[in-house]
């Protein structure tokens, strides 16, 4: 299969065989670095030779051409405050110009769309997303505890930390479902109370432990009445 023989010649010359010298030296002399053309030529290669097909050499060169655009529009435009944002762009464009190439060859199709389990599923994951944090937040609103400060102990957390870890665990816990794994969501309870307690407990604020424990419950009780629903 294209998709993936491509695929595993993009991870292998962007991340194993791309030492961080190489990025910082790209970064610093943009379109004058030599490494730019080197890893360039690398991806070229790597995907001739995972190809291993002399009738697909216009694939390899396709691919090395589209990197080459790719990355030199990154380095022009990259700057410190959206390197972050350019790295996942970057990554993006490489898969979709594998895909495209891959659709060309008809190793893919949008049959999946008439597909009404997978659609099912697809509904429940997305739901256990943004609208279940949405849902959680209102619920909560009434109940907001107003921080404390306790001595020593440290209540400062990560911004959008609680959001994005609900998010990941419902996740979590739904694929636990679908798989038929339920000794996963009892891991995941288990996991989530030894990080997540201890330290409420030593904060001695019973009003926050009552908080995050209501909206813990809610979190796991929507991923699985997600996928009890779904099953």
């Amino acid at each position: 299969m294209i998709f993936i023989q491509l695929i595993c010649a993009h991870l292998l010359g962007d991340f194993i065989l791309q030492p961080d010298s190489w990025v910082a030296e790209k970064e610093k002399r943009k379109l004058k670095s030599g490494y730019l053309y080197l890893h360039v030529l690398i991806h070229t290669v790597l995907s001739f030779i995972f190809l291993w097909n002399i009738e697909l050499w216009w694939v390899a060169l396709t691919v090395g051409i589209s990197h080459f655009m790719i990355d030199a529009a990154k380095l022009s435009f990259q700057t410190v405050k959206n390197k972050r944002n350019w790295f996942f762009i970057d990554q993006a464009l490489h898969v979709l110009v594998i895909a495209g190439i891959s659709f060309y060859f008809n190793e893919f199709s949008f049959g999946f769309l008439k597909d009404h389990h997978l659609l099912k599923i697809l509904a429940g994951a997305v739901f256990l997303t943004m609208p279940a944090s949405v849902f959680i937040r209102l619920l909560l609103s009434s109940w907001t505890p107003v921080p404390e400060t306790t001595g020593n102990i440290q209540t400062e957390s990560l911004s959008s930390a609680g959001k994005y870890i609900g998010i990941l665990e419902r996740l979590l816990v739904f694929t636990f479902i679908m798989v038929n794994h339920w000794e996963g969501v009892g891991f995941m309870v288990a996991a989530k109370s030894v990080f997540r307690f201890s330290d409420l407990a030593q904060a001695k604020q019973r009003k926050l432990t009552e908080y995050v424990l209501i909206g813990t419950l809610l979190s796991f009780g929507m991923a699985v009445l997600t996928g009890i629903l779904i099953k």
